[in-house]
């Protein structure tokens, strides 16, 4: 049977996938609050969830329009604060799974939302880090999502935000990070891709529905390699589309509307 969705909702979904019941998992505004919350209404009910500016463990209305939203904060275990969550929690290794994107991701899987163009005389100015150097340097897996262009994935970011594997395998270990060879998955409506941890590069794992492997190279900046099997991701089903759109985000804050 055909089900109609869009790819809003299918990177959503398959972004939820990877979270596991039990985890802590830090998210900031936009797409990952949409994606743990979808985790946490389906698969994953007793997952913690940490919003940035600092509650932990909500139990979210539909969806926030940012992380100071009120419906973030709704019987939270804790109303805590910048420093619990970025100090407390994830600078003691706590958090399972970090939610992230940015304007580049190279092949390394280093994140730039700081500038593009030359630092002092950039040609885009972004808000910069946030709480997400802290996010890729401690978190023990990290997951990207973003929409596939090739302007978003250079050989070489202009600016490193946040650390993947800085230039190659032992990169981080070289910057004396804790989390030497973190899992790094990015989400595209193109593909997902995974960190190779022997070559510290992203590599092709999955391809969304009708999309090619040279489709994906067409799009990208550098020369990503795939890997020995490569699958579909699986459509989502008309359960999870209900649930995504009647309680997740009912007003279409973030999943766009009608078929792709």
């Amino acid at each position: 049977m055909s089900v109609d969705f869009n790819l809003e909702e299918l990177m959503i979904i398959e972004s939820a996938r990877h979270i596991r019941d039990g985890e802590m998992v830090f998210v900031g505004t936009g797409i990952p609050m949409v994606a743990a919350m979808f985790a946490q209404k389906t698969h994953a009910p007793n997952l913690c969830f940490v919003v940035e500016t600092g509650p932990i463990s909500p139990q979210v209305l539909p969806v926030p329009i940012s992380v100071s939203d009120p419906k973030a904060m709704y019987r939270a275990a804790k109303l805590g604060t910048l420093r619990e969550v970025l100090g407390c929690l994830l600078q003691r290794g706590m958090v399972d799974l970090g939610f992230l994107g940015g304007a580049q991701i190279d092949q390394f899987g280093n994140i730039n939302s700081t500038v593009l163009g030359d630092y002092q005389h950039p040609k885009v100015r972004f808000p910069g880090s946030g709480g997400a150097n802290d996010i890729a340097s401690l978190a023990k897996r990290i997951l990207v999502i973003t929409p596939h262009e090739k302007r978003r994935f250079p050989e070489h970011c202009f600016y490193l935000t946040s650390p993947g594997y800085i230039d190659g395998p032992d990169g981080r270990e070289k910057a004396g990070l804790k989390m030497t060879q973190p899992e790094l998955t990015v989400v595209t409506d193109l593909t997902v891709m995974s960190i190779d941890k022997t070559k510290g590069k992203l590599q092709v794992v999955k391809l969304m529905p009708g999309i090619t492997l040279e489709q994906v190279r067409e799009n990208t900046g550098f020369k990503v390699g795939a890997a020995s099997v490569v699958s579909t991701v699986e459509l989502p089903t008309t359960e999870e589309l209900n649930i995504l759109r009647r309680d997740v985000d009912p007003e279409r804050e973030y999943l766009g509307r009608g078929k792709d």
